[in-house]
């Protein structure tokens, strides 16, 4: 054991010599933050400076425990001096906990010295140690929870028994490790992982938090999954004072929906706030009852603080429930109305879309009849009727599925057209592809109908699954023919992705020998007989001149050309092409083919 590092610890302890840096964790959703993590690391300019090296000598010298107690007390001590909004998360080791010297009702000692709330604290357990007396470690959790702290999952995936332990502990947040985030929007298995993370999450009312957001293509595809608190060196690096506004999120998350969002075809539920008047937090029950007596069409109040925040919601219902009962004035009159109000309604930006909004009403199961509280800037705006968001949802979805292709659901010609003049209404570069397939008619004659249908299919999920790596809008012309609306640089990449994984996929529908030879013999329509390669793939990509093109049937008609030429060539061909102007006569959508 390396003396110098031993004599560095001794110090490091005697003198309480560590500091604590905090990095935000951020509520995607209500565009706020929800705490931050403390990180400890060794005196400054040290051999321990480094935390993993710095807790690493202190298990082995079994002072971990020591160590743990000194960074939780100068991260309390540092988070209360500096007033930081939200939760403070607290890393516990396993091996700390199950040491006899550790000392118990410590952290709740240490809040109460520093005037901290012991609800803002949650305790982080790392699943990467292994710990061999589950039930000591769970008794120990169980009196964390029993003293008013969360608890926390932290790594999971990295370790021994994640969701052994999930279901034991029973935790208030799950932090899904790094590993599974890195390039998550690259990886079907990372995808499939988090997915399942994010239903059992459901089932338990456990929040998920992903940590080591570094690229904005990871933090879209977390909240395209669902998942709505995040960490990450995208969003704030560790540092000793944190940020504590939201302009840095704002403007990150306003630059990512630009990104990937703009062009969604669902409506944002600011469309739908009404603008309904609030009461303060300190106004009386009394007080309220008179407005909803004044009002008999009233049926919420939104309820704010100073800064115009809101803090609740109160139903009349609730309130005319308290009064009937016997004393229920007497009692009631004179108090807040924080003591009646619904504490944890739904409250989203006006920017939200619908289809967004509607999730979070399913996942948490609101009761119909209530409202939910529309914001612009943190700041009341106005009230949504659940039962409003509900029925334009299932207009807009009766909509796109009137116009959707019924073999593959995905958008027809009208959203197709929509979508490019969306785009060139906005100014906004972008491309598009053609794609069709080669010899389907003689590979639909020769294996039948079904088997037709199931390579279209096929062509269309390769297709959503390839572009589902990028922003990217699908749609499906009919029969064999497809279009893709690029709002990224990588087109060419993913059309040449798109050829691979077909091209594979599809020599499933072949037998060993037609797939061995290549192809098979056919008679054609003039009765001869003729040799068929396999299924390949034609496709046309044009990047249209937005001076140029006033509407989509002349970028349509640009696409269609480009086509054309990809079909010169007997195996599967991408043609990019050069022309990005009209010509004279242009191709409307629902002709070309």
């Amino acid at each position: 054991m390396d003396p110098s590092r031993t004599l560095v610890l001794n110090t490091i302890i005697k003198e309480k010599a560590v500091f604590t840096l905090f990095q935000p964790i951020y509520d995607l959703a209500k565009r706020q933050v929800l705490g931050f993590e403390a990180l400890s690391r060794g005196m400054s300019g040290s051999l321990l400076e480094s935390p993993d090296k710095l807790f690493a000598i202190a298990s082995q010298q079994e002072r971990l425990s020591e160590l743990e107690i000194i960074c939780r007390e100068a991260a309390i001590k540092q988070f209360v001096s500096l007033n930081l909004p939200g939760k403070l998360f607290l890393n516990v080791s396993p091996k700390a906990l199950l040491e006899p010297s550790h000392p118990k009702g410590e952290t709740r000692h240490l809040t109460e010295v520093y005037g901290l709330d012991p609800k803002r604290v949650v305790i982080e357990v790392t699943e990467q140690d292994k710990v061999d007396d589950a039930n000591l470690l769970l008794t120990t959790i169980t009196h964390y929870r029993e003293l008013g702290f969360q608890i926390a999952i932290d790594d999971l995936g990295a370790g021994y028994s994640g969701l052994r332990k999930w279901s034991e502990l029973c935790p208030d947040y799950v932090k899904v490790d790094r590993y599974f985030i890195d390039h998550c929007d690259q990886s079907v298995v990372k995808r499939e992982f988090l997915k399942s993370i994010i239903e059992l999450a459901k089932a338990t009312s456990t929040q998920v938090i992903a940590e080591g957001i570094e690229r904005v293509e990871e933090l879209k595809l977390i909240e395209q999954l669902g998942i709505v608190n995040a960490q990450g060196f995208l969003l704030a690096k560790p540092t000793r004072k944190p940020p504590t506004e939201l302009a840095l999120l704002k403007s990150l998350h306003s630059e990512v929906r630009s990104s990937f969002n703009q062009f969604e075809q669902s409506m944002a539920i600011g469309w739908l706030a009404k603008e309904a008047s609030a009461i303060h937090e300190c106004t009386q029950c009394i007080d309220a009852h008179r407005l909803f007596e004044q009002d008999r069409k009233l049926t919420s109040l939104a309820v704010v603080n100073d800064a115009r925040e809101p803090v609740g919601l109160l139903h009349r219902d609730q309130l005319t429930e308290v009064f009937a009962a016997p004393y229920g004035h007497a009692l009631f009159d004179k108090k807040s109305v924080v003591k009646l109000m619904d504490k944890q309604p739904l409250v989203v930006d006006e920017q939200q879309e619908l289809d967004t909004v509607s999730k979070q009403i399913t996942d948490h199961e609101f009761d119909i009849r209530r409202h939910i509280i529309i914001t612009r800037d943190s700041r009341y705006l106005g009230l949504a009727p659940l039962r409003d968001i509900l029925k334009h949802i299932t207009e807009e979805k009766i909509r796109h599925a009137q116009h959707a292709n019924p073999l593959t659901m995905l958008p027809g010609n009208v959203a197709i057209n929509e979508a490019i003049e969306q785009r060139l209404r906005s100014h906004h570069d972008f491309s598009l592809a053609y794609i069709d397939l080669n010899h389907f008619k003689q590979f639909n004659d020769l294996y039948g109908y079904a088997s037709g249908d199931s390579v279209i299919k096929l062509l269309a999920e390769v297709t959503v699954d390839v572009c589902a790596q990028s922003s990217s809008f699908v749609g499906h012309i009919g029969g064999d023919d497809f279009m893709v609306v690029f709002d990224n640089k990588d087109a060419e990449e993913l059309c040449h992705e798109i050829i691979s994984q077909f091209e594979f996929k599809s020599k499933a529908f072949f037998t060993p020998e037609h797939v061995s030879a290549g192809g098979y013999w056919a008679t054609n329509r003039e009765g001869q007989k003729q040799f068929v390669p396999l299924l390949t793939l034609s496709i046309g990509l044009v990047r249209p001149d937005l001076q140029h093109c006033i509407n989509s049937h002349q970028v349509a008609a640009l696409a269609t050309d480009a086509k054309k030429e990809a079909k010169r060539y007997r195996n599967s061909y991408l043609f990019v092409c050069n022309r990005r102007k009209p010509t004279v006569s242009t191709v409307r959508l629902e002709n070309v083919g």
